[in-house]
């Protein structure tokens, strides 16, 4: 990976390696030359109370390796399988691309890209849900 570009809002927190980072009054642009920095932006946080869909956990166990509170490799077994059900739930071409490109971001221990894979199939999933009636 060439490196990551953020765009900001302003007063938009993002969690760096670590650190919330909260950017000014105005937007800006942010560019990560640190190869696998871990990078979380807040608004897009799924709380732990909101972890009740199987996409969301997925989603989670990503975000908490990218808030260092998780090991990768253990995260990468639990992700790994999460995937794996959620194809066979996911048929469609579209979810299938979405799943191969987290898959291949695991494999690469890019758990930003995973997440970002991962977070396209929450409407999906949403609305599955609901035409369910689950």
């Amino acid at each position: 990976m060439s490196g990551l570009v953020l765009k900001l809002a302003p007063h938009e927190r993002v969690l760096i390696n670590g650190a919330v980072i909260e950017n000014g009054d105005k937007r800006s642009r942010l560019s990560i030359l640190t190869p696998n920095a871990n990078i979380l932006r807040l608004r897009d946080a799924i709380h732990p109370g909101e972890v009740n869909t199987p996409v969301r956990r997925v989603c989670y166990i990503a975000q908490l390796v990218l808030a260092g509170d998780a090991k990768p490799a253990e995260a990468k077994v639990q992700m790994m399988r999460g995937v794996e059900q959620l194809s066979h739930a996911l048929s469609d071409q579209d979810s299938r691309a979405q799943l191969a490109a987290a898959t291949e971001a695991l494999l690469d221990d890019q758990f930003y890209q995973a997440l970002k894979a991962l977070r396209t199939l929450l409407p999906r999933e949403a609305r599955l849900l609901a035409a369910g009636g689950g």
